[in-house]
């Protein structure tokens, strides 16, 4: 095993640890920022120790435009998925942090852990996948997002680690879709708590579930 291929696989295992702790943490917790900074840094710290990690096309207003249009397509999504029980559930559980906890602190640790996700993913594990390396980084991708448990997470990193991996092979880096992630990140955080803001604020009186499929 190359020493890239040690890193990514050692990395992976941490981060994942992390993000399963953090979506397990109290929302708006010292708790909860403390983990989601770790995973950030994790991410960071493990993708830049694995090697290179190329930023490719330094353009932003495709990148910037394909966020603005995922999210749309999440907010379509959003709108059917309260109506299922067990995605308005998880939703629910997701939206809550930003719901509970402090906005700065939210979308600060939100858009410092997409953006980190980038370097890993579609940096260092891009790099070390020898075949196939969009399939490869997103099915990494999706793997590490089953530690939170959630069913949303996992399926929104499906489809977006997808176009994440396609923009990396098209872009030659990471910066694209960076770019795209954060942009994406900081409209749902902004936008989709909203929708559910009555159900959130009886989660608030009830007690949230410890498990997002509570």
């Amino acid at each position: 095993m190359t020493r890239r291929r040690r890193v990514v696989a050692a990395t992976s295992l941490a981060g994942s640890t992390l993000l399963g702790l953090s979506l397990s943490s109290p929302p708006g917790s010292r708790r909860f920022y403390a983990l989601t900074g770790g995973v950030a840094a994790t991410w960071v710290a493990g993708g830049l120790a694995s090697g290179p990690v190329p930023l490719g096309d330094r353009r932003i207003a495709l990148p910037v435009a394909t966020g603005a249009c995922a999210f749309g397509a999440f907010y379509a999504g959003a709108l059917v998925a309260r109506r299922i029980p067990f995605l308005n559930r998880a939703l629910r559980h997701v939206l809550g942090y930003a719901h509970q906890g402090s906005s700065p602190p939210v979308l600060l640790t939100t858009l410092a852990t997409g953006a980190a996700e980038e370097v890993f993913f579609r940096g260092a594990l891009y790099a070390a996948a020898e075949d196939r390396p969009v399939r490869a980084s997103t099915a990494a991708y999706a793997l590490s997002t089953t530690a939170t448990r959630n069913p949303a997470l996992v399926l929104a990193s499906v489809v977006m680690g997808t176009l994440f991996g396609f923009q990396r092979r098209a872009s030659g880096g990471v910066l694209a879709p960076a770019v795209t992630h954060v942009v994406w990140s900081a409209l749902m955080v902004r936008f989709l708590p909203p929708l559910f803001s009555e159900q959130l604020r009886q989660d608030v009186e009830d007690g949230l579930p410890r498990s997002s499929a509570g």
